[in-house]
């Protein structure tokens, strides 16, 4: 790879492969050749050997730049919106173009295109169900944003080390990547899902605290206090786990570990420990408001799964006028 490249030019590996249906017109053969040729970041182009039976030609334009550059995913577009309908104008003719960089590119741009829709179903989703459980839109509102703040970190970390170069050599990599397509979009889904777990786990405790006591303060201290030893047993131990993907040789597998690595160390840090009981200390009773529409809207969830359970009764039994025993139900 690195031989080829330092002898034909980085665009050489990663060529742009141009489908043309002539419809019948074979100058049209040369003249997208000449046209594609003409582009600025096209070294040169040639044409595939012919096939039979079929009039399809296939033409490799090699760019200058290499098939990760976003300047050869420019020129694709360039081509695509001003070299075709010049060149076919008034005739049959159908041209599409392909290859590494065209692919990943338009899979790409459909990805990013749906990303906002994706986290926001995940967010308005969560959020009711969170209500559900907590009785509380403030608790289900913080949680998400706060979830967030964890994956944005992630995200940056990304953008730094591959994109930037910002320490890449740490992890192994020689020179900036850009960033996969679909990283985001997983990254988002299992990052929101683990810290989501994390919050769950950390605000049942407190909120059994607070309907006991109704204290709020002495509940997130008594509810961090219990629970802050098993959020960071768990982090540590998946750290270690996605840290150990940057060891790897598939660059994107080390973009995945240092992702899930860096979101889990802030959360279970500086949003768990910090931030969440910060903001609930500052709310104090406002936590646990929520309206009475919405407590009639959304039904209640039990996450404990005991509360619709009766508990069981026991009628005392007179044997022979002996004094009633009293009976106790029996752990199995």
């Amino acid at each position: 790879f690195d031989l080829t490249t330092e002898a034909f030019g980085a665009g050489f590996t990663g060529p742009l492969m141009i489908a043309l249906d002539p419809a019948g017109d074979p100058m049209l053969v040369g003249d997208l050749a000449e046209a594609v040729q003409a582009d600025e970041n096209i070294a040169f182009v040639r044409p595939a050997p012919p096939t039979e039976g079929t009039d399809i030609t296939v033409l490799f334009a090699f760019p200058a730049t290499s098939p990760q550059s976003p300047e050869t995913y420019d020129t694709v577009q360039r081509i695509r919106a001003d070299v075709f309908p010049p060149v076919f104008e008034g005739t049959q003719a159908v041209a599409h173009i392909g290859g590494q960089t065209a692919s990943f590119g338009d899979v790409g741009n459909q990805v990013s295109s749906r990303l906002p829709w994706f986290i926001t179903s995940v967010i308005v989703l969560s959020f009711f169900l969170l209500t559900g459980v907590f009785r509380s839109p403030v608790m289900a509102l913080k949680a998400a944003i706060l979830n967030l703040l964890s994956i944005g970190a992630a995200y940056g970390v990304l953008v730094a080390v591959f994109q930037w170069g910002w320490g890449n050599e740490l992890v192994g990599v020689a020179e900036p990547i850009p960033i996969v397509a679909f990283m985001p979009m997983f990254m988002f889904a299992i990052l929101f899902g683990l810290s989501m777990d994390y919050e769950v786990f950390l605000l049942s405790r407190i909120r059994e605290e607070f309907l006991a006591t109704g204290d709020s303060d002495q509940s997130v201290i008594r509810g961090l206090a219990s629970t802050a030893r098993v959020i960071t047993s768990a982090a540590l131990i998946m750290i270690s786990v996605f840290g150990g993907f940057i060891l790897g040789d598939d660059p994107f597998i080390k973009m995945f570990g240092l992702g899930l690595a860096t979101a889990i160390f802030v959360d279970a840090t500086i949003v768990r420990i910090v931030l969440v009981p910060a903001t609930m200390k500052l709310l104090g009773d406002n936590n646990w408001w929520i309206p009475a529409w919405l407590d009639r809207l959304i039904p209640h969830i039990d996450i404990e799964g005991d509360s619709a359970l009766p508990a069981p009764e026991f009628e005392p039994v007179d044997h022979d006028g002996e004094a009633p025993i009293a009976q106790e139900p029996v752990l199995v």
